[in-house]
C-alpha cells in the first residue's frame, strides 16, 4: 500500500524538496544524521507550508518507458508519465475543454490532447500547441530507493490547468501594441506578449459588443451564455494591463501614420498593429433575404435568437458547411423539422470525400434531418415581412419559419483599402512566416491570413482554424518582439454532431485518393488522404487518439507512406 505524508513530517523522504530546501545525501536518506543536523533540517521543516503532501507513487520498474497513469494525491488527480527513463508528473486534465490526457499522445517530451490536438511540455506543463489559453499545473517528482514520489501543494491545486505567469504594464512605458479584432489570435498575441515581458500598452479594439469568447461553442450550443463561454474574465484584462475596447469598429488604417481611424469617430496611434478581424457570413443574393427571420450566425446573439425562433418551427439550412451542419444537430432536436440546401452531393464532400459526407448525411437523416442536395435557393417568400417559405432551383418549395444562412465566410478586411497592406482577390491578408504584412510593423493572424504552410512545401494557404488563429496570434507576438520565430504547425480542427466529434489534422488540399479503415455506417472509422503516396491529412470519428497520432508524426517532419497507412497494423506509430 502506498503511503501519503505530510512534507514537514516525512522530509527524510525526499532527495530534492520543492520549496528549495537543500539537497539530502545518501546518510540523510538513512537517517543517520548527527542530532544536530536533524534539529537543523526539522527547523527548516517547521516553516514549509502544511499544505505540502507527498506521496510515494510506485517503484521505478513499474512503469514502461512511455507510459501516463492517472493518481490520485488527497482526492487530486495527477498525471504520472515515464519518458526516456525520466519521470515527470503534470496535470491530467487538457487546459482547454478538460479531456482526459492519459488517452493522449506521448511524443517528443510533449503530451497532445487526443480530442482537440492542444500540446504540453511534460515536464513545465507549458503549452506548446493550440488551442488552449492555459497551461498544465506540473508537480515534483522525487525518486527515492528507486521509489517514485510525487510532492503538491493542495491550497495551490484548485485544478489541472495553470495561467503562466504575466507580467503588467508600467506607466512609464509609452509604447503602444493596436490590436484590431476579438478572437482568439487577439487574445494570444496580448498575453504572449505580457508573457514576454512587454511593459507597453495593449490595446484591443473589437466590433463585437461583448469581451472575446469561444466561438466555436455557438453553433454546437445555440443558447450559450456569456458567462460561460467567456475566453477571460473582465478582471484578467485589467490584472494584466489589456485594455480591451468593445464596440469599437475600425474603418481605415493609415500606415503611413501609424493610425487606426474607428467608426465611432476616434482614432488611434500605434507603434505596433495586429489586424485579426476574422470573416464574416457571406448572404444569400436572392429576392426574400431580408425578410424577418432569415439569419446568419457569427454573434452569441445571433446563436441565442436562432434558438429562440427555432423551438417548434420549420427551419431551413442553407449551406452544409460545418456550421451549418452543427447547427442542424443542435435543432434536430429542438425544431419542428430541420432541412439542409447544399450545393454538393453531400455534406462535407470537398473535404472529406463522398464516401465520408454520405456515411455522415445517412447519420443524419436518420435524426429526420432532410437534405435537399446539388440545388440552390432562388427566393425566400414571405407574408407581412415573415419568412414563409423557401423556393429551390429544382421548382420544390420548402416551408420555412426560420432561414439560416450557413454558405460560408468572407474575411473582414474592408477597411483596409488604401492602406498599402497587401490582400489577394478575396480579400485575405498575405503574411510572411513571421505573421508580417508587408508594411512595417503591421502583422495579421487568424482567418484574414493568407500564410505559408510549412507541411505544404510553404506554399500561401488560408486556414479558418481556432488553432490556427491561436498559433499566429502567438507568433505575430513573439516577432513584433523581435524573436525571429517563424509559423510551424499541423492544422488540426474538430467539430461536433449528433453527439459524437470528427476530428481532422493536416491539410488535404489536392488529395488523390483516400484510405479508410473501420465502419462508415457505424461511424466509427479513420481516414487518410494521399497526395503523392504520402499522407497529407486524416480524419477520424471514434477512434480517438489516432489524429492526434498522426499529427504528433508530423508535426516532427516525418511522413507517413500510403503503405502505412493501407496497413491495419499502424506501422507509422513507432514513429512517434
Amino acid at each position: 500500500m502506498k503511503e501519503t505524508y505530510p512534507i514537514q513530517q516525512e522530509q527524510k523522504m525526499l532527495k530534492h524538496s520543492a520549496v528549495d530546501l537543500p539537497a539530502l545525501s545518501d546518510s540523510d536518506a538513512q537517517n543517520t544524521e548527527s542530532p544536530d543536523a536533524k534539529q537543523g533540517h526539522k527547523s527548516k521543516m517547521n516553516e514549509l507550508p502544511d499544505d505540502l503532501i507527498a506521496k510515494e507513487i510506485c517503484s521505478t520498474t513499474e512503469m514502461q518507458d512511455g507510459e501516463m497513469r492517472e493518481i490520485e494525491i488527497e482526492n487530486r488527480k495527477v498525471l504520472l508519465i515515464k519518458s526516456n527513463g525520466e519521470f515527470s508528473a503534470v496535470g491530467h486534465l487538457c487546459a482547454h475543454y478538460g479531456s482526459s490526457l492519459v488517452n493522449g499522445v506521448l511524443s517528443n517530451g510533449r503530451i497532445r490532447c487526443p480530442k482537440h490536438g492542444a500540446c504540453f511540455n511534460i515536464k513545465t506543463g507549458d503549452i506548446e500547441e493550440f488551442p488552449s489559453l492555459d497551461c498544465l499545473q506540473s508537480f515534483k517528482v522525487d525518486i527515492l530507493n528507486d521509489k517514485v514520489i510525487v510532492s503538491i501543494r493542495l491550497k495551490a491545486f484548485p485544478s489541472s490547468k495553470r495561467t503562466k505567469a504575466m507580467i503588467s504594464q508600467s506607466p512609464k512605458d509609452k509604447h503602444v501594441i493596436l490590436i484590431i479584432g476579438g478572437g482568439p489570435a487577439a487574445v494570444i498575441c496580448a498575453e504572449t506578449l505580457r508573457q514576454e515581458r512587454y511593459k507597453g500598452r495593449i490595446i484591443i479594439a473589437t466590433k463585437d459588443q461583448n469581451l472575446p469568447y469561444d466561438r466555436p461553442k455557438l453553433s454546437k450550443a445555440l443558447n450559450a451564455k456569456l458567462e460561460n463561454i467567456l475566453l477571460r474574465k473582465p478582471e484578467f484584462y485589467s490584472t494584466h494591463g489589456i485594455q480591451v475596447l468593445t464596440n469599437k469598429e475600425a474603418i481605415s488604417v493609415n500606415t503611413a501614420k501609424r493610425r487606426v481611424a474607428f467608426k465611432d469617430g476616434t482614432t488611434q496611434q500605434y507603434d505596433f498593429l495586429l489586424i485579426a478581424t476574422g470573416s464574416e457570413p457571406r448572404v444569400l443574393s436572392c429576392p426574400g433575404v431580408n425578410l424577418e427571420n432569415v439569419l446568419r450566425l457569427r454573434t452569441l446573439e445571433d446563436a441565442n435568437k436562432i434558438n429562440e425562433l427555432s423551438v417548434g418551427k420549420d427551419v431551413a439550412i442553407v449551406g452544409s458547411s460545418f456550421i451549418g451542419m452543427e447547427i442542424a444537430s443542435y435543432l434536430a432536436n429542438v425544431a419542428k423539422s430541420v432541412s439542409v440546401i447544399g450545393t454538393n452531393e453531400a455534406p462535407f464532400q470537398h473535404l472529406l470525400g463522398l464516401e465520408v459526407s454520405t456515411a455522415i448525411m445517412k447519420a443524419f437523416e436518420k435524426e429526420h434531418v432532410k437534405f435537399y442536395m446539388r440545388d440552390n435557393v432562388v427566393e425566400l417568400r414571405g407574408e407581412n415581412g415573415l419568412l414563409k417559405e423557401v423556393v429551390l432551383e429544382s421548382r420544390k418549395v420548402l416551408p420555412a419559419d426560420v432561414c439560416v444562412m450557413g454558405i460560408g465566410v468572407a474575411p473582414m478586411t474592408h477597411f483596409l483599402k488604401g492602406s498599402g497592406i497587401n490582400t489577394n482577390l478575396k480579400g485575405s491578408v498575405v503574411v510572411d512566416q513571421y505573421m508580417r504584412t508587408n508594411v512595417a510593423k503591421v502583422f495579421a493572424a487568424g482567418d484574414i491570413t493568407l500564410f505559408p504552410l510549412s507541411m505544404n512545401n510553404n506554399k500561401n494557404v488560408n486556414i479558418s482554424h481556432w488553432q490556427m488563429a491561436h498559433m499566429q496570434g502567438r507568433i505575430a507576438a513573439l516577432n513584433m518582439l523581435k524573436r525571429k520565430i517563424g509559423i510551424k504547425t499541423v492544422p488540426f480542427f474538430w467539430t461536433s454532431f449528433l453527439g459524437t466529434s470528427l476530428r481532422f489534422a493536416g491539410h488535404g488540399a489536392g488529395y488523390e485518393e483516400i484510405i479508410i479503415h473501420g465502419d462508415l455506417l457505424e461511424m466509427k472509422f479513420v481516414v487518410f488522404y494521399i497526395k503523392e503516396d504520402v499522407v497529407v491529412a486524416v480524419a477520424s470519428m471514434n477512434y480517438d487518439p489516432v489524429v492526434a497520432q498522426v499529427a504528433e508524426v508530423l508535426a516532427s517532419g516525418q511522413l507517413i507512406s500510403k503503405q502505412e497507412a493501407e496497413a491495419v497494423d499502424m506501422p507509422w506509430i513507432k514513429k512517434i
